[in-house]
């Protein structure tokens, strides 16, 4: 009996190395502007070129301005290494032959965003990307990870990835959540019970009552995170969510479509396959949560106080006082006592149509609140962008305060525009809280779009409901 990823392991095993590492086969190979000109330019030296074009996908994402306009040039982008970057991405994919969906492009956006959306991704397949967040894809019942910059030119020279193989993790959630809790309350929950190393080493199958009744979309935004409880590989087997999802997205022929889905519902865990771990998580219970702290692990519900030094095991007292101070966290017992002073609703974590809907209809018909300097809107990609001007959703952030922006990594990053000044807090959809991440000094206190928007409307957390 075998699990998940053991199928999809054995399926793309090439050759078992000397080193103890195996061989892996690379069906999908999605590129960005960030890890992408070095694994060129190593290709270039030794006159190389990509093993099979056709499995390249490209797009910028990291250092894109994502206010734009209709006419915008790699010139407008002011920050020198980011232009620099994105042109060498344009002019390496062009030198070679790989598909780009470029700056100026209306299926440009956020790599995880755009390819399953466009039907690249697959389930089935193995997927890389020079990103550590490609753990996404897995949503679709793919083996999908990150990696760095020499393998995204091994992928690129050889189709074929050198790794050692994860052991197997069960994590299956249980029961029915309760009103305004999302698949990133689950997820930030999860990464709170088990810690930002609890997943190291493995592959984790998300499974259970709570995956079968959510979308692929909130799927997504589980797998996505799985990074952030140390695994380097999230999953979740296919099933008619999936069927239907891929019916709408895939580029598949009717007959290639039939024999696709033959295969896809072959790929789940055999029935009584023993996982190296297994977790139940209750679901029934959790409420919205938000991270206080510099890790994602350092998460409670929105109305739970803030952890101090009193009331935490030893070993935690140093890394709790230094992310209070770096917080800026002294007295203040819970959130709710925390002014915030930007909003940012994207990443690729949150920032697909299901995410901007679900914040929309906290916002509309009200005004954002008066402490909250600036709130922004990005969309994934072009496509989620368009789809969400068609429902009038712009309309409705617009005119509730907000900033309606172009598609790209935004402020999930320090690498573009979009950033925090010093000691700005924030209420952020992405996926980490790291000192800095956002901007120099910043403060990040991740939480869903539903409770983002909340925030940006209400002025500090409290209760959506």
């Amino acid at each position: 009996m075998k699990t998940l990823y053991d199928k999809l392991w054995e399926e793309h095993h090439v050759s078992q190395l000397d080193s103890g590492e195996s061989l892996l086969y690379i069906d999908r190979h999605y590129l960005h502007e960030v890890t992408s000109p070095q694994a060129f330019e190593g290709l270039s030296k030794k006159n190389l070129t990509p093993w099979r074009l056709g499995a390249n996908i490209a797009t910028p994402d990291h250092n894109v301005p994502t206010e734009r306009g209709n006419n915008f040039g790699f010139n407008e982008i002011k920050d020198e290494i980011s232009k620099i970057q994105v042109i060498e991405l344009d002019k390496n994919c062009n030198k070679f032959g790989i598909k780009q969906f470029d700056i100026r492009s209306s299926k440009q956006g956020i790599v995880h965003v755009i390819g399953p959306e466009l039907g690249y991704t697959l389930p089935g397949m193995t997927i890389v990307c020079g990103d550590s967040h490609t753990s996404t894809h897995g949503a679709l019942g793919c083996l999908a990870m990150g990696i760095g910059t020499s393998e995204v030119e091994h992928v690129l020279a050889t189709q074929c990835l050198k790794v050692s193989k994860l052991k197997n993790m069960l994590v299956r959630f249980e029961g029915v959540p309760k009103e305004n809790v999302t698949s990133k309350d689950i997820v930030l929950y999860f990464i709170g019970q088990i810690g930002t190393a609890g997943g190291t080493g493995y592959a984790i199958e998300f499974a259970g009552q709570y995956i079968e009744s959510i979308s692929v979309e909130s799927r997504m935004t589980i797998c996505n995170m799985a990074i952030e409880a140390g695994a380097k590989v999230g999953l979740v087997a296919p099933d008619e969510t999936t069927i239907e999802y891929l019916k709408k997205n895939s580029m598949l022929n009717d007959d290639m479509f039939v024999d696709a889905m033959n295969y896809w519902n072959e790929l789940k865990s055999d029935e009584g396959v023993k996982f190296d771990e297994e977790l139940i998580i209750d679901i029934s219970k959790i409420k919205p949560q938000v991270t206080w702290g510099t890790s994602p692990e350092m998460v409670v519900s929105f109305d739970d106080n803030i952890p101090t030094p009193s009331n935490s095991a030893s070993d935690d007292i140093k890394n709790i006082l230094l992310a209070r101070e770096y917080m800026g966290i002294d007295s203040e017992k819970k959130l709710s006592e925390l002014s915030f002073d930007k909003v940012f609703i994207g990443s690729c974590t949150n920032s697909r149509i299901e995410d901007l809907r679900e914040a929309a209809q906290i916002v509309k018909g009200k005004r954002i609140a008066e402490n909250i300097l600036e709130a922004i809107v990005v969309p994934g990609s072009g496509l989620v962008k368009e789809q969400a001007e068609s429902e009038g959703l712009d309309k409705v952030f617009i005119e509730a305060g907000f900033v309606w922006r172009d598609p790209g990594c935004s402020m999930c990053l320090g690498m573009n525009p979009d950033q925090l000044k010093p000691y700005e807090r924030c209420a952020s959809t992405s996926n980490r809280n790291f000192e800095g991440r956002q901007g120099y000094l910043g403060r990040t206190h991740l939480m869903s779009p539903l409770m983002a928007a909340f925030t940006a409307i209400n002025g500090t957390v409290g209760d959506p409901s």
